[in-house]
């Protein structure tokens, strides 16, 4: 038994100026999946509009809405409760033989993206001698050591190489950078977008502040999650809201709108361990 969480996430964009219209994409409802459990989610748009949902090709819950009427304000709140699990003892990895066989079936997660592109030495420096587990633990960890976590320092156009080379960035620089070398050393890695608990000795009831979080998955027989950015597999303090192959297949929220040019946004994220 793993704990339960409250996620209350809450977005807030101003325009300088009226908007005539938004045509908006939101992505901050979790997962159901064999690692966690989704008791509730609860989506509040203002204006109030009509709200539709699919799950997209990744698997990832998607719901859509339009805002047909003029407006200076778009709010997003997102209500979920979660059942989460603790990380799952690793299995006997495949050989690099037989990871090496399977591109045809994962092969989205081999190729990589313009945000997950690095010079491939680093990565294969950590093969020898390891099987596919210790070595993709090995590269998440050089990451942990190579990359700085320091908020601010990067954007969300940021690439893996950019990351890399400054050394520096924020938890979404740490998993495209790990992605992007899992690839190059010949493991398939998918990038986990999310929310997680930051404190590990969470007390029961207390609302603390959050923020979205990025992990990784790689696949070693299963799928396996590691948090690079807190050097650990990711487990009970973690919730699983998309998976893409990065940055760009899973933004919170995106869309566009006609009206003025410029404008703010604050984004509130309220964790809450509640057992």
């Amino acid at each position: 038994m793993g704990w339960r969480l409250k996620i209350r996430h809450l977005t807030t964009h101003e325009y300088d100026g009226e908007a005539a219209s938004s045509y908006n994409e939101v992505r901050m409802a979790p997962l159901d999946d064999p690692v966690q459990n989704t008791l509730e989610r609860r989506l509040t748009v203002r204006p109030g509009t009509p709200v539709w949902s699919y799950t997209d090709y990744w698997g990832t819950l998607v719901s859509v809405f339009d805002v047909p009427k003029a407006h200076r304000e778009l709010t997003v709140e997102a209500v979920s409760q979660v059942e989460t699990s603790k990380a799952r003892p690793l299995g006997k990895p495949p050989s690099w033989a037989e990871l090496r066989g399977i591109e045809s079936r994962l092969g989205e997660f081999l190729r990589p993206t313009p945000r997950t592109t690095v010079a491939p030495e680093v990565a294969l420096a950590q093969v020898p001698g390891r099987d596919p587990h210790e070595a993709a633990e090995a590269i998440a960890w050089c990451v942990h050591e190579r990359v700085s976590y320091v908020p601010g320092s990067t954007g969300v156009l940021t690439s893996a190489q950019e990351a890399w080379n400054q050394g520096q960035g924020v938890c979404q620089d740490m998993a495209h950078v790990t992605v992007a070398l899992l690839r190059a050393a010949g493991i398939p890695a998918r990038y986990v977008s999310g929310y997680v608990h930051p404190h590990r000795d969470a007390a029961i009831g207390e609302p603390v502040v959050g923020q979205s979080h990025a992990w990784i998955e790689y696949w070693a027989g299963e799928w396996v999650a590691v948090d690079p950015t807190n050097q650990t597999h990711a487990g009970e303090d973690h919730v699983i809201v998309a998976r893409g192959r990065d940055y760009t297949d899973v933004p919170p929220l995106k869309g566009i709108y006609q009206g003025p040019p410029a404008g703010r946004t604050e984004v509130k994220v309220e964790v809450t361990r509640l057992a």
